[in-house]
């Protein structure tokens, strides 16, 4: 779609306030496109009041819905830790997540507000192009979509953030290009995603980076700060044994992981469109909910049980980044995923130390198979050590025959 083909419609353009969306903002309406703008409150660590986007755009004389989406932030945070579902590097799929309920939240606002176009800033060569047209695209086909950033016309009017600033200007808006940052970020309920500037350099250190969630582990505590968690078929429910909604959790655990140095990740992850993309990244609720989750699963995954749930999540990690979140795999993966998860409720207590996860106890797992009788080393009434000799002789016919067959390289 060119913005030629926008002329007469109404268009919905997905805004933050900055320099670009106040930008594309005043290129639609001077091609006789009727514009409104809508945000989503994705519950941004790094936004003091979200109603300043409001005024951020108000020079551009448009209007600035937003859109409260806290609450589907939290339930997708809980969703995609009760499937561990981590992209490269161990990354939360914090803003893929995010862009699955903004589209889902933000097209029914458009829609009602008389508009038949989505419109997003998002450049071609990142992965937020994709997500944001495939979301649309499978939640109402027949919505149409625009990307100013791959609009030939657009990329030669404005090569450069000097180009926009003179643009708006010349409008009596004032804005500034800004100097040169160390990197951009992306941030949400989630965690923040840092990318670009200064992080493109693989001579950068990944400590260029401020933290807003939290500190460093070398900035954290000198102590170890237990907290315990119950979860409720795979969600977690209390924290410190008060009750909470999924979206008082995630401020609860992203306030605790953060001020003891959780979470910091560091990725060269794979893009949708083929290339690579250096991230660091703050998850310290992510964090600190999977490893919990995760000591559930242990007690009450049987082998085959751990290889299976391990490529469903890794499947559903993918999904997410991908943009995904809705298709048939994904949500087969899901389901398959709550066969273990109706099982995991029980309350672990973590000990977090500068940026390190400790387990410190596990209780309540009724649906646990371990055994300290089996498993133990002293006497006990568990498994019978007898009983391994003739398991031990049937495994020793094949691995004679492959030795005397010659099978066996060393």
């Amino acid at each position: 779609m060119k913005l030629s083909d926008l002329k007469g419609k109404v268009a919905g353009v997905c805004v933050s306030g900055g320099l670009d969306s106040k930008t594309i903002c005043c290129v639609l309406k001077d091609a006789g496109v009727e514009v409104k703008a809508f945000s989503a409150n994705v519950g941004q660590p790094d936004e003091q009041d979200i109603n300043d986007i409001k005024a951020k755009m108000a020079p551009t004389g448009v209007e600035t819905t937003i859109v409260d989406v806290t609450k589907e932030m939290a339930d997708i945070c809980f969703e995609t830790v009760k499937c561990q579902a981590m992209y490269d590097g161990g990354y939360w799929n914090s803003t893929g997540i995010a862009r699955a309920v903004t589209v889902q939240k933000l097209l029914p606002a458009m829609k009602k507000a008389g508009c038949t176009v989505l419109v997003h800033g998002a450049t071609g060569r990142g992965n937020d192009q994709m997500r944001f047209e495939r979301y649309t695209n499978v939640l109402d086909p027949k919505f149409g979509v625009y990307a100013p950033w791959r609009d030939e016309d657009l990329l030669k009017r404005f090569p450069g953030r000097t180009q926009m600033v003179e643009f708006l200007a010349q409008r009596g808006i004032v804005a500034f290009a800004g100097g040169k940052k160390k990197y951009s970020t992306d941030a949400n309920l989630a965690g923040l995603s840092h990318e670009a500037e200064d992080l493109e350099s693989m001579a950068t250190s990944m400590r260029i980076v401020k933290p807003t969630m939290g500190v460093w582990p070398d900035k954290a505590p000198n102590k170890v700060e237990r907290l315990a968690l119950k979860f409720d078929k795979g969600r977690c429910v209390a924290v410190n044994g008060e009750k909470l909604t999924p979206y008082e959790v995630m401020l609860a655990v992203n306030k605790i992981g953060g001020r003891n140095g959780i979470g910091m990740k560091h990725a060269l992850e794979n893009r949708i469109i083929g290339t690579k993309s250096r991230g660091v990244y703050e998850a310290p609720g992510m964090e600190v909910l999977s490893r919990g989750l995760d000591y559930i699963y242990e007690g009450l995954m049987d082998r085959r049980s751990a290889l299976l749930f391990r490529h469903l999540s890794r499947l559903v990690a993918d999904q997410i980044y991908d943009g995904r979140w809705f298709d048939p795999a994904t949500q087969a993966a899901r389901a398959a995923i709550e066969t273990w998860a109706r099982k995991a409720t029980a309350e672990v207590t973590l000990g977090l130390y500068k940026g390190n996860i400790f387990f410190e106890s596990l209780t309540g797992l009724k649906a646990t198979i371990y055994n300290e009788a089996d498993s133990s080393m002293e006497a006990s009434n568990g498994l019978n050590p007898h009983s391994s000799q003739g398991f031990a002789e049937i495994q020793s016919v094949e691995a004679k025959m492959l030795a005397k067959a010659g099978q066996i390289r060393i």
